[in-house]
């Protein structure tokens, strides 16, 4: 489902699971990490490649020591869209956050819906194929929504596949709930 959203081959992952895309020919990552922390040490395996940095927490709401992602760094990931789509040799993307599950969900989500207006469902949907157990983070959807001017669309296809991925998966909505702070993000119970 995925191939048809962007044109390359699109790998989300954690940290904990690069060093098996070192032999993978990477070209571009999206690389985010909690503030402080270190580059991976996994890159210096890599061969040639172009990556772009970010800081942020993975948080949804005001947190006391920890950073929200904001609208630069939601800037940062459509910044990083253009880009890559400038460049001829790009063939194998790679964004990773520390676990694989909310923030380079939502940022690869977020990048195959800027290159596709209209499909954003699509893109989130494509989440369960390409990251099964996903879970992406809501706050960084509702911003790359208002900068890419997309009314909301970003958010109900975000909201569909919080849908299908309780569906798919046992007892994602029993984690989520456990998680604190994210229980707001659960659909609501539309009858449906």
């Amino acid at each position: 489902m995925s191939g048809d959203l962007l044109p390359l081959r699109l790998t989300i992952c954690g940290i904990h699971e690069l060093d098996g895309f070192a032999r993978a020919d990477v070209s571009d990552v999206l690389s985010i990490v909690n503030p402080g922390e270190p580059d991976p040490e996994a890159f210096m395996r890599f061969g040639p490649h172009r990556r772009t940095t970010l800081r942020f927490h993975d948080v949804v709401l005001p947190t006391e020591g920890h950073s929200m992602p904001a609208e630069d760094d939601m800037r940062g990931i459509l910044n990083f869209g253009e880009t890559l789509a400038r460049h001829g040799d790009a063939r194998h993307l790679l964004v990773h956050c520390v676990a694989g599950v909310s923030r380079s969900t939502a940022a690869a989500a977020i990048l195959m819906a800027q290159k596709n207006p209209g499909r954003e469902a699509e893109a989130f949907l494509a989440l369960l194929e390409l990251r099964p157990r996903a879970w992406p983070n809501s706050r960084m959807v509702e911003l790359a929504d208002a900068l890419l001017q997309r009314r909301g669309r970003l958010r109900a296809g975000l909201d569909a596949y919080y849908r299908a991925a309780i569906k798919a998966f046992d007892g994602m909505e029993d984690y989520i709930r456990s998680i604190g702070g994210r229980e707001h993000e659960l659909p609501k119970n539309d009858g449906g």
